[in-house]
């Protein structure tokens, strides 16, 4: 499916084709487009990860989960007693990676949660994402105000860091070299609680003729606790951009990321 959505041209592959010659124009067109191939691909797992990851039980996604690096991060992280907030881009499966996160024995978390318009797909996202414990909180000013309680409590709360905020929802700050609408929900919540932040996903991976998902935890950009908002912004963006870089085909290019740009800049999409 990816590479008919690939081939054909689609709406998708359009906007894949346009972040990618927005984010690594360094390389050639052909590279481009080997890897915006790759990332369509990619995505199109994802979609079909779903059922499993939302429909088995817990311990069988677990299961397939064939290497963990980094989980050091968390745990110490949790052993301050101040939270974590954990930053989980839209690279590889976040379905999983939310899963693993109340499953590894770190504790609870909270993760903000967007209910799509279907109640009956609403309810199924619902009840697969806190089956193991995790507490999904609406993207509100109540949820905002519950993660916020969550961290001060020691907790883990769960973010999507690179999603498009409302306007009023962040300022602007470089991703990959352009000026783009960042959230700046992160940056306040570390600064009103002392926390710490992490960057944690699930990527594909394969240990011999098995697959499934390596589970892998970073350190952030430093700059990311910075006092001055605009600083910190930098630090966020600059922190997603390290793993991307990683796991390049992985990453969910077919997201209009720059929708949201500063006043007088025409909207790439």
């Amino acid at each position: 499916m990816g590479s008919v959505s690939y081939s054909l041209s689609s709406r998708m592959a359009q906007t894949t084709h346009t972040n990618l010659a927005i984010c690594f124009r360094e390389l050639s067109e052909s590279k481009r487009q080997l890897l915006a191939r790759a990332s369509i691909i990619n995505t199109f797992q994802t979609l079909a990860e779903c059922g499993s990851a939302w429909l088995w039980p817990a311990e069988k996604v677990m299961a397939h989960i064939l290497e963990v690096e980094g989980l050091e991060l968390l745990q110490r992280s949790q052993a301050a007693g101040k939270g974590t907030v954990v930053l989980a881009p839209h690279l590889g499966n976040w379905e999983v990676f939310g899963l693993f996160l109340n499953i590894c024995g770190c504790g609870q978390s909270s993760q903000l949660y967007q209910a799509p318009g279907d109640k009956r797909l609403d309810k199924l996202i619902y009840d697969a994402r806190s089956r193991a414990g995790a507490k999904m909180l609406a993207t509100d000013t109540r949820g905002v105000a519950m993660l916020l309680k969550a961290l001060k409590s020691g907790e883990i709360a769960g973010i999507l860091p690179d999603q498009v905020p409302p306007e009023t929802g962040g300022d602007f700050a470089p991703f990959f070299g352009k000026q783009v609408l960042t959230m700046s929900l992160v940056s306040r919540l570390l600064e009103k609680t002392g926390a710490r932040a992490v960057v944690g996903f699930a990527v594909r991976a394969r240990d011999g003729k098995r697959s499934g998902w390596k589970i892998v935890f970073r350190e952030p950009d430093n700059r990311i606790y910075a006092k001055h908002i605009q600083t910190s912004l930098i630090g966020l963006n600059a922190s997603i951009e390290a793993v991307v870089e990683e796991f390049p085909e992985q990453y969910q290019w077919e997201y209009k990321r720059y929708k949201r740009l500063p006043p007088g800049e025409k909207r790439p999409y």
